[in-house]
């Protein structure tokens, strides 16, 4: 028996939208969430034709609202550690080479906001409620929330979000750094397209290059970093699009990066 399409995918334009399709359980994590998910990753990796990323949630409430917690029932402390291993949902968005915008259309909490933090970019709209309850079911999160929340937010936010577990609104969250840009509810979907949309005619492989140096910006000091960013730097004079970009400037005309 065919499984459950939960996780959905459109692509147009040079852009896929990947929405997780569980309005029902407001966008809630399981199983089959998880693998279809890094799956469809995997998939769009692949793509020559996708450019851009977008990750939203199905239905008008919730972008993902959390881990789905009827699954935690009875799961013991080595059987967690398995799901979380197999299923690298929070690392998908951040190992694909393309540029990937989590758009925000409402509940983001637990495991949906750490969805959000690891794409590159969030937009949220102004009915988004983020948080990390994790605490107040004696837990703490599993994703990255400890990890990529204090590098967004800073120690101090951090801290009161994942000891308090409080629920925060679309301003506040954008007042911290939590979310890069807030828009009306009903203009959100076209927001982030414009934005998917201008990214998308940008060069393929500038794009994977800045990326990667900007992962590196993290995990590395800034002398390693600096040494990365000029490799990235050479590299790129190796391309076509390179060419391409430098001729379009000189002719005033618009580039026509084909990624190569």
């Amino acid at each position: 028996m065919a499984k459950e399409k939960v996780v959905l995918v459109d692509i147009a334009d040079r852009i896929a939208t990947v929405t997780i399709n569980r309005p029902d359980k407001l966008n809630a994590l399981n199983k089959d969430v998880r693998e279809q998910f890094v799956q469809v990753m995997d998939e769009l990796e692949d793509n020559d034709d996708v450019r851009v990323v977008i990750v939203t949630g199905a239905g008008d409430k919730a972008f993902v609202a959390g881990a789905d917690i009827a699954e935690f029932k009875g799961r013991g402390g080595v059987d967690q550690l398995h799901v979380t291993k197999r299923f690298g949902i929070f690392e998908a968005p951040e190992r694909l080479p393309k540029p990937v915008i989590a758009a925000v259309n409402g509940f983001a909490l637990g495991g949906g906001c750490e969805l959000a933090l690891a794409c590159d970019i969030r937009i949220a709209s102004d009915k988004a409620r983020m948080g990390q309850p994790e605490v107040s079911l004696g837990i703490l999160p599993g994703g990255g929330g400890t990890q990529r929340l204090p590098r967004l937010v800073g120690l101090g936010n951090a801290y009161k979000l994942l000891y308090t577990g409080q629920i925060i609104k679309a301003d506040e969250a954008l007042r911290i750094g939590l979310v890069d840009e807030v828009v009306p509810h009903d203009q959100l979907q076209q927001r982030v397209r414009e934005l998917a949309t201008e990214i998308a005619g940008k060069s393929p492989i500038a794009l994977e290059l800045i990326k990667d140096a900007v992962r590196a910006s993290v995990r590395t000091s800034l002398d390693d970093g600096m040494r990365h960013e000029t490799t990235l730097f050479g590299l790129a004079f190796s391309s076509a699009d390179k060419e391409e970009g430098v001729n379009a400037f000189l002719e005033k005309r618009t580039p026509d990066f084909k990624g190569k």
